[in-house]
């Protein structure tokens, strides 16, 4: 006979993970779930196990909304080490060339400025990255290779650090869906010398404020001190997180009435004052102006339901 499922709390916000080296983001993920003792999680735009920094942890209602943040901008510090190509294009992976560095300031200079602005990237074969329902790295561990199309982004910033010896420091500011290994990767190939990523941190994920993100030695420092106090007490936990509807934060706002939310939280389509013309909007509830789900603004003008909010205890 199978033990009945331990029931855990219906939490609702965003934790800013500060995710460490070593650890895969589902991991992570499993960790702070834990810890919050949540009954649903799951994070956002995953790092590799190599990669630290900001990973966005959605609990309870805001898992509904995680997806926006998928096309947020993305902030990284990289360090690359030159010389050397691996087949995985960081530091996990085997050494499959070795060439001089032989290149000089104003070559550098015109390769990274190469990447400034919109381009098409060719994800890596060790990306996350689905073809016929299964992750491209399970095929690249086979040695398979998938066939992928190349697809837009945009480097909004590119700012050179240092470069000592074999060692070049970059940060990068750029769209959604963009590898930083390959790009790394196809830099070494411009320069002639081969590159792969042997440091990445995340350092922001849309406006998410830097200083909000949280260690998990700090998440185990607190959960320990509540456990002590009262297992049944997790506030300090709980006042680390994010409004649920952060991830969203970049759409407009539409205010509804308590009378139009009503029918809204029913599924149903309503008339709102000020919504724009179209396009998706954030729409809140009376004056306290309570997040109920986001909508997208049909033909006629009103505001139709595209994800709600199952209703909670605050």
């Amino acid at each position: 006979m199978s033990r009945p499922r331990r029931r855990g709390r219906d939490i609702h916000g965003v934790l800013l993970l500060d995710k460490p080296q070593g650890l895969s983001s589902n991991d992570a993920l499993q960790k702070v779930k834990r810890i919050f003792n949540a009954n649903r999680a799951g994070h956002t735009g995953a790092l590799d196990p190599l990669a630290t920094g900001m990973l966005p942890i959605c609990l309870g209602e805001a898992t509904k909304f995680s997806r926006y943040l998928l096309d947020s901008d993305k902030r990284y510090r990289v360090i690359a080490r030159l010389g050397q190509r691996t087949d995985t294009s960081d530091a996990d992976g085997i050494v499959v060339e070795e060439r001089p560095v032989a290149f000089n300031n104003e070559q550098l200079e015109t390769a990274l400025e190469s990447f400034r602005g919109e381009s098409q990237q060719v994800p890596s074969m060790y990306s996350a990255l689905k073809h016929q329902g299964r992750p491209l790295y399970e095929y690249a561990r086979q040695g398979i290779d998938v066939p992928r199309e190349a697809r837009p982004i945009v480097v909004y910033e590119l700012l050179f650090i240092r470069w000592e010896d074999e060692e070049l420091e970059l940060e990068i500011h750029c769209s959604k869906g963009t590898y930083i290994r390959t790009i790394i990767d196809d830099l070494g190939e411009k320069l002639g010398c081969g590159a792969h990523v042997t440091m990445l941190r995340r350092l922001e994920v849309a406006t998410y404020p830097v200083s909000q993100m949280v260690t998990l030695e700090q998440l185990q420092a607190l959960e320990k001190t509540a456990l002590e106090s009262d297992p049944a007490n997790r506030d300090a936990l709980d006042q680390l997180l994010m409004p649920m509807d952060s991830p969203a934060a970049a759409f407009p706002e539409v205010n509804l009435p308590e009378s139009s939310a009503a029918y809204f939280k029913q599924g149903m389509p309503v008339q709102a004052a000020g919504a724009p013309q179209n396009g998706l909007v954030r729409v809140t509830e009376g004056a306290m102006g309570k997040f109920i789900g986001m909508a997208e603004i049909a033909d006629d003008g009103r505001v139709a339901p595209k994800r709600l909010v199952v209703e909670y205890s605050d």
